[in-house]
């Protein structure tokens, strides 16, 4: 009979050989998943960036109980 490590070495090589046609697909799909995910971190990077040193901002401190 078989032992674990061969049935385990038997499922890789059938799973790499079933996924071989979805590989290219899988592959192109996580490329433009990372290059949205590089371009929304940018955006939000400048969006949220903080303002530049010497910069005076103005308003009102609020006392705790009126914050929301």
């Amino acid at each position: 009979m078989f032992g674990l490590s061969e049935v385990a070495l038997l499922l890789i090589v059938l799973i790499a050989l079933l996924s071989v046609r979805k590989l290219p697909g899988l592959v192109r799909s996580a490329g433009q998943a990372t290059r949205i995910f590089k371009s929304e971190t940018r955006a939000l990077r400048t969006q949220d960036a903080p303002p530049a040193s010497g910069t005076v901002i103005e308003g009102t401190v609020l006392p705790r109980h009126e914050r929301r």
